[in-house]
């Protein structure tokens, strides 16, 4: 009986870590997908030579600052980390929401939930704004925005390939046990 228990829970984990690392995955390329189109509207418009300034700063900024230093440093070793957990931990509510419990919404920290949901609201903020400002600088932000999201996805997953393929893998979940 608890062979039967274990390879329910084998098979639960293993779905629950890739509906983890697929649904951030979606979540992400749903927001790439959205910001592409103001990207792709600069095309459209002639830019001076400080918009181009600014494009080559947005750019490197944003794959610094998000692209490096927030998801390749932070969020995407960590969630590789929790999804790995879940395929061994897996419980109802971690599979059924295993992309929010791979953001770090539940079953963390303390410091982690704080963290993920700061980051969300200030997120949230910067959209808003963002979506009021005019073009090319509308374009020009999203740009920036676009490059460090398109590295976090692809980090997300090279770092889910050293978890689950790799062999040991020492990352903290940061779950409260």
């Amino acid at each position: 009986m608890d062979d039967l228990n274990d390879e329910k829970n084998s098979k639960a984990g293993s779905i629950g870590a890739l509906w983890g690392l697929v649904g951030l995955s979606l979540l992400f390329g749903r927001a790439l997908f959205a910001l592409y189109p103001y990207v792709l509207k600069l095309q459209g418009v002639r830019l001076a030579w400080f918009h181009w300034v600014a494009l080559a700063a947005s750019l490197l900024f944003m794959g610094y600052a998000e692209g490096y230093k927030g998801f390749q440093l932070r969020f995407s070793p960590r969630a590789a980390a929790r999804a790995l957990y879940l395929k061994r931990n897996p419980t109802p509510a971690r599979v059924l929401f295993a992309p929010l419990f791979c953001m770090g919404y539940f079953h963390a920290t303390r410091k982690r939930k704080i963290v993920a949901y700061s980051l969300t609201a200030m997120i949230v903020a910067l959209i808003v704004m963002v979506h009021h400002t005019p073009q090319p600088w509308h374009g020009i932000i999203d740009a920036g925005v676009l490059f460090g999201l398109g590295w976090g996805l692809v980090s997300v997953w090279v770092f889910a390939a050293k978890a689950f393929l790799g062999g040991p893998y020492d990352v903290s979940p940061e779950t409260p046990e």
